[in-house]
Order: C-alpha cells, then structure tokens, then sequence
C-alpha cells in the first residue's frame, strides 16, 4: 500500500467494494478517483488490495493495555501510549473516559488529560474530548454499575464548572442520571456550552428521560447495560429511551454484554441511529490470564475476550475488547453488513459529535483512514493514517 505522503493510496471503498485511488494533500482527502479498470480487492480474484475506510472513532474508552485512565494519579505519559496504541486498533479518534470518583481525583484526572493533549501533538489531534461518565448517576445497585457508590451525587453546575476549568474545556461529553432533581436545569446548562449529554446508569422514569430529552440529552450511555437486573414489564428506562426518537443509543457489541437478540432489536428501532463504543478498561490489550484490580477485586479474563470475576464467572468486570472485535461479533452473528459495523464505528459517532472526520471518505474530510482486509470473519489492520501521517 503506497505511503500517504506520496498523494495517494489506492484500495477498494468499504461502502461500494469498488477500487479507488484516495489523493491527499495537507492532511485531508482532495480527490477520489476510480479505478474500474481493477476487479476489486480483497477478494479471492484480487486479494492484493486493502478496504479503505475511515478511521474509528470511539466515545468510551477507560484505559487500554495495562494504562488506567481512572487510577490517581494517572501515569505520566499514559494518554499519549494509549493513543499509538489504540492506532493499531484501527482507532484515530477517542475519547478518555473519566468515570465516578472522588471530587478532587476526578480534577486531577481531566487535568491530566488536558494537559497531555497540549503536550502531545499526536494525542491532541486524536482525543477531541474528555467524556465524564459520572458521578452524577444513580446511586441504585445494578443502575450504579461498578461505579463507586461513596462518589456518586446529583448535578452540581458549580462543581462541573470547576472541573471544565481543570480540563482547559475539554470535557464534551457527561453521562448522567436524570433521576436526580435539578436535573433538567444542569443539561440545559451543558447543552448551551457546547457539551453533549448521554443518559446512563440510570434508575429514571420515563417521564424523567423524556424531561431529560426535551432538555437536550441526546445520547444513551451503553444501551442495556449500568441497569437493574430486573425491571418492570413496561414501562422502564429501556423502553423509553428506545422510543425516543431524539436519542442516540451506544452498545457494546462484543457479544458479552448483550445478547444477539437486543442488538437486532436496536439495529431495528435505531438503524441510523445506533453507535457502537468499547468501553474498554486498561485490562483491554493485554493477554488472557488472571489479574487482580482496584474495583472488581479478582477478574479473569478469557481466550475468548470476556472479563468476569474470578469468583463467579456470570458477572462481567468491564470491556477488554476494542471496536473491531464488536463489529467482527456484528457480521459473525448475521446482524448487520461489513459497510454498516464499519459505519457505526467510524463515521456515524464522529458525526454525531459534529467532528470533521465525520464527513467519512469524501473530498474535504481528514485524511484519518484505515486499510484493512477481512480474513474469513477478522478484520485485520495493514495500515492506518491521521490527517495524512502514516502511523501504522
């Protein structure tokens, strides 16, 4: 595959699986030609020839490879290893996700964030934003999550301002409970200074999410999971964020934390809508085995990918899989096309976040792509670009 920096790069289109020569100048896309002339690629007729996409982009990500976004203090340099790391995962957009904790550790933490992208020029033109996942989320077991529950308190605008401040503005995106009074006036506050609101880990009635809508949320947090493990009949939170047609739902598609079933029903309810995340912990990347953390106590993660505690193996310790493994789940299990997974990890998040990158393979967008071929249901990245730099 010729080097970005030589103007071009020629692959086949990962939406019409026709060949195309992608032209690149100062980092963006300035011209897509096309190239009939070559069968297409990646297939047993032409197998020499990559797909070209977009690079993914993922709004929920904890830590990666042994690195802790949510340990104080974090270790220096951690944003800035995760960010070529996760490169190699296809991803050149994320976003650091902070979650519950203490006031003045949650300030370090986005402090340290900041500063990282300021330092790091890698970092920094990778990681648009901080996502705050929490603490202004339920306090209910099962709702809460993992989520300490000694942290967990309603909406403080004061107290979110003096976090925004830490983290030089960088926080874009608060997942929250609406549960919480006051809670209409502290998203109405959000959404006016630029920051998108998911509801998440919530215990909420319908008519608190749809207050919380009318309001300006316009996300929901891991769909299905940070819930009861029982709920009415109807109505409850799930129902009721899936009807409303305002909200953007995000799932973990790793084919742990929800069943076949409730992907195909997402698929069918929000089919333009649904986003995929990882919500990767700092478990993520590393090797099968045993390890001992500072929230689940003992966890096991498997050959096959899941993480659960090491004493009962039906309750999950968190994500260690990455967005490519959620999509290879997705076409795996017959839900959806390669062009759709690739789209809700890509293109469809980073639009969502009004991110120029959202624009996808077309003339004008960054030139954040990704080469890559299916081996048989795996995907494998062969290269990947951030505005025109070869990086992988």
């Amino acid at each position: 595959m010729p080097d970005l920096h030589g103007q071009s790069i020629e692959g086949v289109d990962y939406r019409s699986g026709r060949m195309i020569r992608v032209h690149i100048a100062e980092g963006k896309i300035t011209q897509i030609d096309s190239m009939a002339d070559v069968v297409t690629g990646n297939s047993p007729t032409n197998p020499q020839y990559p797909w070209i996409a977009p690079g993914l982009t993922d709004l929920q990500i904890n830590g990666f490879f042994g690195m802790d976004l949510n340990t104080y203090p974090i270790v220096e340099g951690a944003v800035g290893e995760i960010t070529r790391k996760l490169w190699r995962e296809g991803v050149t957009t994320w976003y650091p996700t902070v979650i519950t904790n203490g006031d003045e550790q949650i300030e370090a933490m986005v402090r340290a964030i900041a500063a990282a992208c300021a330092e790091d020029r890698q970092a920094g033109a990778c990681i648009p934003g901080i996502h705050l996942e929490g603490p202004f989320i339920s306090p209910e077991d099962g709702a809460r999550g993992a989520h300490g529950k000694a942290f967990v308190k309603a909406p403080d605008w004061e107290l979110f301002c003096r976090w925004q401040e830490a983290a030089d503005g960088r926080i874009k995106l608060v997942t929250l409970s609406p549960e919480w009074p006051g809670t209409a006036d502290f998203i109405r506050r959000c959404t006016a200074s630029g920051v998108t609101v998911s509801i998440g880990h919530t215990a909420a009635t319908p008519e608190q999410i749809r207050e919380a809508v009318a309001s300006g949320a316009t996300m929901s947090t891991h769909l299905g999971n940070g819930s009861h493990l029982m709920l009415p009949r109807h109505p409850n939170y799930l129902w009721e964020q899936l009807a409303s047609d305002e909200l953007w739902p995000c799932a973990i598609a790793d084919g742990f934390h929800l069943p076949a079933s409730v992907l195909k029903v997402f698929l069918a309810v929000k089919p333009k809508q649904l986003m995929l995340v990882s919500d990767a912990v700092y478990l993520s990347g590393l090797v099968p085995g045993t390890y001992d953390t500072h929230i689940g106590g003992q966890v096991v993660l498997t050959p096959e990918g899941k993480l659960h505690l090491a004493d009962n193996p039906r309750i999950l310790a968190g994500s260690a899989q990455m967005l490519a493994f959620g999509m290879e789940n997705l076409v795996r299990s017959g839900l959806c096309s390669r062009e759709l997974a690739w789209e809700m990890a890509s293109v469809r998040p980073a639009s969502f976040m009004k991110l120029a990158c959202g624009r996808g393979l077309e003339v004008g967008a960054p030139a954040d792509l990704v080469g890559f071929t299916w081996e048989a249901d795996r995907i494998a990245i062969s290269g990947v670009w951030k505005c025109g730099e070869k990086v992988v």
